[in-house]
């Protein structure tokens, strides 16, 4: 077998690793339990995709983000290594195809989202795969005490009973220690390796303004630095009309948000990651899976309600080691509201319960039904006609996913499924009646192995190509053959979509989990706290305060942010403080000053600098600070 080195050279065409690569992969081949916490952007998927090709057998990928997964798929194809991927949308026969590919064919990875683990006929299969690991990424959605709990992540560990011998690889770029500990009692690690890459980025400078107007001081920063930028948002309406307000001041600009059709999207993405465009004005539906190494400033419009989405955005400046700007902006209305939002983000149970309710009527589902469908959802239009508070719904929708009644998703793209209706003998009879639909016919049966006997997923694009039909003619000869029952047509969909785990339940029967639900809201709370604490820090370097949230306790000033660079300024010679501290005490001559007098008497020294005299002599005992003055102990 060739060793790592020579996988990644061959592969990959790179001499050497990244910082912890090499380590966690020699954990991994001895056949340990590990948990890599690597940044963004820190080469997360060479850490399984090495070991994996280097052992006999097939790595099972673990992942959340269909467009990471496909991307990941690609990118593996490309580089002649085959690897296969089960995702929403599928047909049962494409799934059922897909893992008998996995378990009996020359595979190396198979990617699926953890929702398929729990699927009947992937646990039929599971017991056939030869694993020789198994990672699971975005590893902090197994803890519900992390930022992003899904409960379906909490089935991995099933798959260790089936295959107790094979290692599991749990892979991060933020996780708190408490969900770190939680990760690993989930994930049944006996005795994990813990690999935790430095959160230090001393090219990264992270700053906080308190802005009377955003706009302004956005457009002084795009200003000031030239670049690629990502401005993150949390309103995708205002992603449109901050980039046009960008074009009008003549900065190359465009947006980009989960409601976009996902050619929009794709095409939005490749021309920011060109240079096409110089900025990408964004919700927080950007960013996943993008590895743009030059990106130059990341500015955030609206605060973040934790530090560990905060952390991941902004680290998206300066991968390729050149200075880099990551840049908050706020208001203290907003400041206010983020204290909020605890209360908000954890509606009352009853109210939960009054939105499934009106889901199901929406919806049109009966009790007892719609286990394993997939519902367009149109949000807005939701409220609207319920006449409910939208924030009261999204956050009523994700209590109900993360208590695994369904799943809500707004970045779905489910593929045009078609299947043949009829025998073979009324196919024929047919197609001498209809000859202008015989062409179309010909192409599906030859195109879509199985076509004939099951429902399969067809690219219209392709078969628009092939028949040299226009996209309209496409839709209007399939609608003709569905009306003959010929063919059962699904068209595909890009909406939203409400995919129900379970049957519908009466409202007044849904069971939930209180203490658990009051637990996650207390923890919630605490990330609030952080995140108002970061951006209060006056004095304390910000990057050493992000790292120590996530238990990185030996990070140094990075000298870089705004408070270090502060500081910075107000260094003070020990010449200096002596001359400072000596004319206060001559100036106060035992008496009580007025702080205002005192700074007037010193205007010929920095202001900053006083301040840091008076705090030393203050923690000394030779001066009393209150709100009378200054006072002589």
């Amino acid at each position: 077998m060739p060793s790592p080195q020579e996988i990644l050279k061959q592969y990959w065409g790179h001499n050497s690793f990244r910082p912890l690569q090499e380590d966690i992969i020699a954990a991994v081949m001895e056949g340990k339990d590990v948990l890599a916490l690597l940044p963004t952007g820190g080469g997360k998927s060479i850490c399984f995709q090495i070991p994996a090709l280097a052992k006999e057998g097939l790595c099972l990928v673990i992942s959340p983000l269909i467009a990471l997964m496909k991307d990941q798929v690609e990118n593996l194809k490309k580089r002649n290594i085959m690897a296969l991927s089960i995702h929403s949308g599928m047909t049962y026969f494409e799934v059922k195809q897909t893992l008998q590919n996995a378990a009996f064919g020359p595979y190396k990875f198979l990617y699926v989202s953890p929702e398929r683990l729990e699927s009947k006929l992937f646990k039929e299969y599971l017991p056939a795969f030869n694993l020789n690991l198994v990672a699971v990424d975005e590893a902090h959605c197994i803890s519900q005490w992390g930022y992003d709990f899904r409960p379906p992540y909490l089935r991995v560990a099933s798959i260790r009973s089936e295959h107790p011998t094979v290692p599991v690889l749990a892979l991060t770029a933020s996780a708190t220690p408490i969900v770190q500990t939680d990760i690993c009692e989930k994930l049944l690690f006996k005795n994990a390796d813990i690999f935790r890459q430095s959160f230090e980025k001393p090219n990264l400078s992270f700053s906080v303004f308190k802005a009377e107007s955003k706009i302004n001081k956005l457009l002084e920063i795009l200003q000031k630095v030239p670049g690629t930028a990502i401005v993150y948002c949390r309103n995708r309406k205002r992603t449109k009309e901050l980039a046009s307000l960008l074009k009008l001041n003549n900065i190359s600009a465009d947006f980009y948000h989960a409601g976009l059709l996902q050619e929009q999207r794709s095409q939005k993405q490749e021309d920011w990651i060109q240079n096409k465009i110089r900025v990408i004005v964004c919700t927080n539906a950007f960013g996943m899976g993008i590895d743009k190494p030059d990106v130059r400033v990341v500015v955030h419009l609206d605060i973040p309600d934790n530090l560990e989405n905060y952390y991941q955005e902004a680290g998206r400046g300066g991968r390729d080691g050149k200075k880099a700007f990551a840049v908050l902006l706020y208001s203290q209305i907003e400041l206010e509201e983020l204290k909020k939002l605890p209360d908000i983000n954890y509606p009352a149970v009853k109210e939960i319960k009054n939105v499934y309710q009106a889901l199901a009527n929406h919806l049109q589902i009966a009790v007892g039904n719609g286990e394993g469908i997939y519902y367009d959802f149109n949000l807005n239009e939701f409220v609207k006609n319920f006449k409910l508070d939208i924030f009261l719904v999204i956050n009523a929708i994700k209590a109900l996913e993360q208590e695994g009644y369904l799943t809500f998703n707004e970045q779905v793209f489910l593929s045009t499924k078609i299947g043949f209706a009829c025998n073979k003998d009324n196919l024929e009879t047919f197609q001498t009646s209809y000859p202008h639909l015989e062409e179309l016919i010909k192409y599906l049966l030859r195109s879509y192995q199985g076509i004939f006997d099951n429902e399969v997923s067809v690219n219209e694009k392709l078969l628009i190509r092939l028949t040299k039909l226009t996209a309209e003619e496409l839709t209007s000869q399939l609608k003709e053959l569905q009306a003959f029952g010929i063919i059962n047509y699904q068209p595909q969909k890009e909406n939203p979509q409400i995919y129900f785990l379970q049957n519908r339940a009466p409202a007044e029967y849904l069971s939930f989990n209180l203490e658990a639900y009051l637990k996650r809201k207390q923890q919630y709370q605490l990330r609030v706290d952080t995140m108002e604490k970061y951006i209060t820090l006056t004095v304390n370097c910000r990057s050493q305060y992000i790292g120590n949230y996530f238990g990185d306790v030996k990070m140094k000033k990075c000298e870089v942010c705004d408070n270090c660079l502060k500081q910075k300024n107000i260094e003070l010679s020990t010449e200096e403080f002596n001359l400072i501290s000596n004319r206060i005490l001559t100036y106060m001559n035992g008496n009580t000053v007025e702080i205002p007098h005192l700074l007037s008497y010193l205007n010929s020294f920095k202001k900053e600098k006083v301040w840091k005299v008076l705090d030393f002599l203050q923690s000394e005992g030779k001066i009393i600070v209150n709100e009378k003055g200054i006072l002589a102990p």
